[in-house]
This record gives structure tokens, C-alpha cells and sequence, in this order.
């Protein structure tokens, strides 16, 4: 069976704390991502992602131009954030632990996302849809994301730690659709 993702349904957003009190979430509205996805033996399932570093976007145009620049993602040069599954490890019935590359600035680290799977279901237009939802915790000081101010208060105006949150559907396609795109 063939699965496609549903970009309606799917949101790659993050989350970092701001001057140690609240939190900035974003997100990234412009990704590809290839995923094979075998709902009968999950720990076969491999994905690919490819988001566009240009389309980060927090609300906030001054803070998102911030973001693009060389200060932290630095768009121009890097246009690419990219993840490689390298395996799969289930952890329970419906959990597992995804493990790939993540790529930032041409910096590569291993992470590791930990997954739901909500299962899958019948629509009501009769397609079937699989859901998704994923996490994890990186140190944007591991791929060069350094920029930082020092509150006279103590503390820092953005954190080190930054939230992954990932929210995946994805649609069947019919084979014969799929046949005839091959």
C-alpha cells in the first residue's frame, strides 16, 4: 500500500523558551516528506524530510527575518533543514522511538524522535488515513545556532533547548493511481 502525505493535516512546529519566561512556538510551512510507511511491521518504516529553512514563521515577521538570517538558520547559504530515518524501534503496540539524521547549516547530529501512532481509519470519502505524532528535544548549539543576549537579570534570552513537535497524517493512495505515476 502506497501513503502520501496529507500537508493539510500535518504540522512541523517547534517550541523554545523566550527570555527564560515564556515560550515562542513556530512552525515551518513548507517541507517535503518522503515516507514508506509499513503499517504491518512499523519498525520497517523509513521517512525522509526536507523543510525549507525560509519558511519558518513564528508570527512575527522581525523575529522570523531574525531567524533566516546568519545569526540562526541563515536561509540564503543553508536553504535546507533535512532528517533521514536511519531505524525504527518500537516501544510499544503504538510508540516507537524514530532514529535519523538531522541535518542544520550542513551540521549533522543522530536524533531521536519518540512516535504515536494513532492508528489508522476509514474516511468519510472511503480513503484511509494513518496519524502520527512525534517529539523531540535538540540543543540548537549543536548545529551552530549560537546567537544569544545575556538578560541583566540572569539568564538568556532564548534557550538552548528547542521543542520538535511533529503532527503527521497521511492518505492511502489507490495502486492503480499510484501505478499509473510510476
Amino acid at each position: 500500500m502506497t501513503w502520501q502525505v496529507d500537508k493539510s493535516h500535518t504540522h512541523i512546529n517547534f517550541v523554545a523558551r523566550h527570555m527564560m519566561i515564556s515560550k515562542v512556538r513556530g512552525e515551518f510551512t513548507d517541507y517535503d516528506i518522503d515516507i514508506d510507511f509499513d503499517e504491518n511491521n512499523l519498525t520497517d518504516t523509513t521517512v525522509e524530510v526536507a523543510i525549507k529553512a525560509a519558511s519558518i514563521n513564528t508570527r512575527d515577521e522581525k523575529r522570523d527575518a531574525h531567524l533566516r538570517s546568519p545569526d540562526f538558520l541563515n536561509a540564503d547559504e543553508y536553504p535546507l533543514l533535512t532528517f533521514k530515518s536511519k531505524r525504527v524501534e518500537q516501544t510499544g503496540p503504538k510508540s516507537g522511538r524514530l532514529i535519523g539524521d538531522l541535518t542544520i547549516r550542513d551540521i549533522t547530529h543522530e536524533v531521536v524522535l519518540d512516535v504515536q501512532y494513532s492508528g489508522t481509519m476509514k474516511g468519510p470519502w472511503g480513503g484511509q488515513s494513518a496519524g502520527f505524532a512525534a517529539n523531540t528535544t535538540i540543543n540548537r548549539k549543536d548545529w551552530g545556532l549560537n546567537w544569544n543576549v545575556a538578560l541583566e537579570t540572569g539568564g538568556w534570552l532564548v534557550s538552548e533547548q528547542v521543542t520538535i513537535e511533529i503532527e503527521m497524517e497521511l492518505a492511502q493512495v489507490q495502486e492503480a493511481v499510484a501505478e499509473k505515476a510510476a
